[in-house]
């Protein structure tokens, strides 16, 4: 009985710790994605499979996707130049928008 509860109260801190990871703004990064959508599309789901979904990614994710393009980590000729104006805030707001979003 009590390594169940131990293993409950480690679940459920776990999801605590992610939810905080992407702790941003979803309504300013529904706003901040206007330039995202033309790729990933209005909600995330992209309809070109050359570009990813980002619907229901998990935020801790795209945030660190989004500093590595920013860093030159990781490179790339379209999203480089769009991560390149993003401020932390912008894309933890990003994130939590993209991640309460469904993938279809």
């Amino acid at each position: 009985m009590k390594k169940t509860t131990v293993l409950l109260v480690a679940v459920a801190a776990s999801f605590v710790a992610a939810n905080a990871l992407a702790a941003g703004d979803a309504a300013a990064g529904k706003s901040k994605s206007a330039a995202c959508a033309a790729c990933h599309g209005p909600d995330g789901n992209s309809t070109n499979p050359v570009w990813p979904n980002l619907a229901g990614q998990h935020g801790a994710y795209l945030v660190k996707q989004l500093k590595a393009f920013k860093s030159g980590e990781r490179k790339d000729p379209l999203m480089s130049p769009m991560a390149a104006g993003l401020s932390e805030q912008d894309m933890e707001n990003l994130a939590a928008y993209y991640a309460g979003q469904k993938a279809k």
